[in-house]
């Protein structure tokens, strides 16, 4: 059964080199997840909610991952902006829409969409891999395949 977390939950997330990342429970299914990594645990709430967002995404959790939640804080200002993603027709990749976390919606042209986070539901291990290749500064290969196709 998956774990319930609640808006506002700090977690602390093991990487496979042994180092650990951070991330923030907001409105469900979104996480946000810091630019912020260190060698041993750290539980300072006020360090890691003063570092950079690096991604907000969709985030199925699973009770057998090792995710430790490490406290909880009222949502800051800064998460109350609405999420913005894209979808793309597989079959016709001009069919392009944006969208938002409020409900707003709109045709879009392919390269409008660059930057943006295409519509997809991520399994902790992909998010734990997604951080430690963003830590090591190398691709990972599922943000290459769910980038926008423009050709």
């Amino acid at each position: 059964m998956p774990r319930i977390y609640k808006p506002g939950s700090f977690l602390r997330i093991p990487l496979a080199d042994g180092s650990f990342g951070y991330g923030r429970v907001l409105k469900l299914p979104h996480d946000a997840y810091y630019d912020y990594r260190t060698d041993t645990p750290d539980s300072d709430l006020d360090r890691i909610a003063s570092k950079p967002i690096l991604l907000k995404i969709m985030v199925r959790h699973m009770e057998e991952r090792a995710w430790e939640l490490i406290g909880w804080r009222k949502l800051e200002e800064q998460f109350s902006q609405p999420i913005v993603q894209f979808m793309q027709d597989i079959g016709n990749f001009r069919d392009c829409t944006i969208f938002d976390t409020i409900g707003n919606s709109r045709r879009a042209e392919p390269q409008e969409c660059v930057g943006l986070e295409r519509s997809a539901v991520w399994e902790e291990v992909g998010v734990e891999q997604r951080l430690l290749d963003t830590f090591m500064g190398r691709p990972n290969d599922d943000v290459e395949r769910l980038k926008v196709r423009l050709k």
